[in-house]
């Protein structure tokens, strides 16, 4: 089935070996502005790998186009100032900062100010703090995270707003590409519905998502295409409907012949 948008990431023929153990075969994949592609497979199909390799955060060969740049030998602390970002399974935020100062962190590129101003034009700064503060607070509850949680410190916030928090940090002052892994992991119900409605927003916004997920029941609700790992291969690529239907999947993913 064509893509219905030019790629706006594209990685072609993605390896990454330790030694003899090969972790990553050939893998091709790319994703559009205003789509979701989900990534899933068993444990220890390459899914990690995988994001670490698109990211430079593995060794690997191949290449990495992102809107037309190779950008395959572009470090990996270089990616963001292009708009590809990406959320980490586990939780990553500032624990001894509120949620809303762990938002102004990663707001300082766009809000930031020199010493020189701080000093000597200090209205400034204070006129600048508080754009910086309405920015933040926006973009919290963007991300569907409560103003009566942005005055707490992230540990005293439930589990299902930290994982959002991750998502907004990881987003921060924008992207255009955002590579979510496992975000979903250890949600469920209306905190599922959450992440739900804000991947797609972000999609209906014209983000390009790559997400890695094992709810499958989530990744079969918000994704455009799917690509499934097995063994570091890639199997099957479709729409959610078709990789359903795909006796490859259903015999490596489900542990099943079809």
């Amino acid at each position: 089935m064509p893509d219905a948008s030019p790629s706006l990431l594209q990685v072609e023929g993605l390896s990454v070996r330790y030694g003899a153990l090969v972790a990553l075969e050939a893998v091709d994949w790319q994703v559009g502005p205003g789509e979701i592609l989900g990534i899933i497979g068993p444990n220890g199909a390459g899914k990690s790998s995988c994001y670490d390799a698109a990211t430079n955060l593995a060794p690997r060969s191949g290449r990495v186009v992102l809107d037309g740049e190779d950008i395959t030998e572009v470090p990996a602390n270089g990616l963001a100032a292009r708009g590809l970002k990406r959320a980490f399974q586990q939780n990553a935020f500032f624990h001894d900062l509120t949620v809303a100062e762990n938002m102004l962190t990663v707001l300082q590129d766009r809000h930031g100010t020199g010493l020189l101003t701080a000093i000597f034009m200090p209205w400034r700064e204070a006129a600048r703090r508080r754009r910086a503060m309405d920015a933040a607070r926006a973009l919290l509850l963007r991300f569907a995270i409560p103003e009566s949680a942005h005055a707490l410190k992230p540990g005293n916030i439930s589990y299902g707003a930290q994982r959002l928090l991750s998502i907004a940090l990881a987003y921060g002052s924008g992207a255009r590409v955002l590579m979510l892994d496992e975000p979903a992991a250890g949600l469920g119900g209306a905190d599922i519905a959450k992440l739900i409605a804000l991947l797609r927003e972000l999609k209906a916004e014209g983000l390009a998502l790559v997400v890695i997920e094992h709810h499958m029941d989530l990744i079969m609700a918000v994704a455009d295409r799917i690509a499934v790992l097995d063994q570091g291969r890639l199997i099957a690529t479709g729409t959610p409907r078709e990789i359903q239907a795909d006796p490859r999947v259903l015999e490596a993913y489900l542990g099943r012949a079809a």
